[in-house]
């Protein structure tokens, strides 16, 4: 057998392609998959440059592929929690919404002179939203367990489902005659004879299958079962007539069901992502230019019924089930884009022969510029539409002027953290000022009596208003890293002498937060690792002063405080005696990196904590700049000052190591 190097030429361009786009959407933090798309578009045949040859075959496949574990993926993520916390609006309002959008979807069409089934086709393409971008931006934002967040996880749960239903009824689509669809309708019956008990059955089988295979402890074998399932579920509902997407979304569902859904999901995903990359890159790669220029009225109209109609019809039935008006119009915002399911949906109508090729370009653009216009509208329309909420209805005013305000604490940002926070200082009575930019928080805490501004936290005036000036602390509690050094520098600039505490995820702007003036920096990953110790220690019934003596020189090594540095010997009565060992507790000690073994070598290639049991706390480097908390590919340079955390015997071993020629 010869290998064909066409075939291979192409996919390196693929790959190469999904790279490249990936990176240059994040680094505009935009969606992955608009970078595969846009990726495709540059290796299409189409455009000029490097193309590939084979879009109609090999990648297809791969493009199959990417479906089917995409749709086994969504079954493996279905949540009904998720559902049961906003039921009524999700499982009620959201195929409310769909049926709406397909109706104006036709009316809009039967208005411009399009063929019903065409109208109707494009009303399911745009009825459904990309769940991964969406998920995307409510992570980048901070915004997944906010209401307007729940409600738009669980209406895109539903709008998932209802692609799949949509799916397997594409074949009726083209034909709507009583014929056409009681003929359907005894398909659907047939298939359902036979996969019910089949669902059934499976449903026993597959938890103790994959219990015993669990116990081999083999993960390539649980890998290679768990798709076992899943496809061989996908081929069986395409013997019965169905597709087979949704027989893999039916193979994820039976798998969630049983104690090894997550990990399934946790194994799939590097697979699923990278042929998820094909096919977004193979859909790029069938976008030609010049039909859509051809056909720009028909793009036009397809991008006002999902950015408008869309925004439009969600935001009205979210608002009609009881939620906030900024509830209703955030949800609404999120939902108005398309993405993956449409390019399967529209891709399933044309292999059905109910749309032509015009519309399957134009959707593709679509799902493209509706992405970009909808990560506009996420990061942009918030702000202007609280400011708006704000000034069209009157609310109490907060309960104290600037003026009055002084020895109180300013809370930025009220979501779980801030809340948190703020209760207990409710608690113990102490007197706070909140700023936060969701009005319908603002409008509860005033009418409670607390003062509470509405706006950025960021904005140095805002910031004023609350009297930062005479604030005895401030707490930054803002999710997104960016905001909260801003909001950290204007209150430094306001008040020089006032304690600011702040929180991040990332060890990156742990530092940044600290030069723009934060006085402590939390990051829950270290006070989890703190708490851990803690209860594992207590749990071992070790001696309660050492216990904290070790905390407290681990909580010194992690946040890098220099006054352990001073080589000064621990208190005697925090070191075991000969009785118990002999030993010491470890040490924070700083020291300067010569020509070695180690240097030139990256912290994974050294494997210091590996082979030394020595922890990397930061290194300074010659020029003064200072790298805490170094990741594994840090690179060790001859001059540096390296903070090391470990027991003294230990420290000098990596040392002796170390003057290693």
């Amino acid at each position: 057998m010869h290998a064909d190097p066409i075939f291979f030429r192409d996919l390196a361009l693929v790959l190469v392609a999904a790279v490249a786009g990936g990176a240059l959407a994040w680094l505009t933090r935009q969606p992955l998959v608009l970078g595969y798309v846009l990726g495709g578009v540059a290796i299409s045949q189409f455009t000029p440059g490097p193309s590939i040859s084979d879009t109609n075959h090999h990648f297809e496949v791969f493009a199959e592929i990417g479906v089917v574990l995409l749709m086994f993926s969504v079954g493996l993520e279905f949540s009904l929690r998720d559902l049961l916390r906003v039921k009524w609006v999700a499982l009620i309002g959201g195929p409310i919404g769909t049926i709406v959008n397909i109706l104006l979807a036709v009316a809009v069409g039967a208005l411009l002179g399009w063929p019903p089934p065409q109208g109707l086709v494009i009303g399911v393409v745009i009825s459904v939203a990309s769940t991964m971008v969406l998920a995307r931006l409510l992570l980048d934002r901070g915004e997944l367990h906010t209401r307007h967040g729940r409600v738009l996880v669980g209406m895109s749960l539903v709008e998932d489902l209802a692609a799949v239903v949509m799916m397997a009824l594409m074949p009726a689509m083209g034909a709507l005659n009583p014929d056409r669809l009681l003929a359907v309708g005894r398909g659907l019956g047939v298939a359902a004879l036979i996969l019910v008990p089949f669902i059934l059955i499976a449903g026993r089988i597959v938890p103790a299958v994959l219990t015993r295979v669990a116990r081999t402890r083999d993960e390539e074998l649980f890998l290679l079962v768990a798709l076992a399932i899943g496809l061989g579920t996908a081929a069986v509902t395409q013997a019965v007539g169905l597709s087979l997407a949704l027989g893999a979304f039916l193979a994820g569902i039976l798998i969630s069901s049983s104690d090894f859904g997550h990990e399934t999901l946790a194994k799939l995903l590097p697979l699923r992502d990278t042929f998820g990359a094909f096919f977004f890159v193979t859909v790029g790669a069938l976008i030609d230019p010049s039909r859509l220029l051809a056909n720009v009225p028909l793009l036009l109209a397809m991008l006002a019924l999902i950015v408008l109609g869309k925004l439009l019809v969600h935001a009205a039935t979210v608002w009609a089930f009881g939620e906030s008006l900024r509830t209703a119009m955030l949800t609404g915002i999120g939902l108005a884009q398309i993405g993956e399911f449409s390019f399967v949906l529209v891709q399933a109508a044309k292999q059905e022969g109910h749309v032509g090729p015009d519309v399957y370009q134009a959707t593709l653009a679509a799902s493209l510029l509706s992405i970009v216009i909808n990560a506009a509208l996420v990061r942009t329309v918030p702000r202007y539409l609280g400011a708006l909420q704000m000034a069209g209805r009157p609310s109490p005013e907060p309960a104290a002027s600037p003026q009055e305000l002084s020895g109180h604490v300013i809370l930025c940002g009220y979501g779980r953290v801030g809340s948190a926070v703020a209760e207990a200082l409710e608690t113990f009575g102490v007197h706070y000022v909140a700023l936060e930019n969701d009005p319908d928080v603002v409008r509860g805490l005033r009418e409670r009596g607390i003062p509470c501004f509405y706006g950025d936290s960021t904005r140095g005036r805002l910031l004023h208003q609350a009297g930062a000036e005479h604030a005895a602390l401030a707490v930054v509690a803002l999710p997104l890293a960016d905001q909260a050094q801003n909001a950290v520098r204007h209150l430094r600039a306001l008040n020089a002498t006032m304690p600011i505490l702040a929180r991040t995820h990332d060890r990156a702007h742990h530092e940044a937060l600290r030069q723009a003036g934060a006085t402590e920096v939390i990051q829950p990953e270290l006070e989890a690792a703190g708490t851990l110790i803690r209860h594992a220690l207590r749990r071992l019934a070790l001696p309660r002063e050492r216990v904290l003596a070790y905390l407290e020189h681990l909580r010194d090594a992690l946040e890098g405080k220099r006054g352990a540095l001073a080589g000064l010997p621990y208190p005697t009565d925090l070191t075991r005696t000969a009785d118990d060992g002999g030993e010491h507790l470890p040490e924070l000690r700083e020291v300067t990196l010569e020509a070695g073994v180690l240097a030139d070598r990256t912290l994974r290639d050294a494997r210091v904590r590996e082979r030394f049991g020595v922890s990397v706390m930061a290194i300074t480097r010659a020029d003064g700049t200072l790298v805490l908390h170094p990741s594994a590919d840090t690179l060790l340079r001859p001059g540096d000052r390296v903070r090391l955390f470990g027991l003294p015997e230990q420290v000098d071993a990596l040392l002796a190591h170390a003057s290693d020629t």
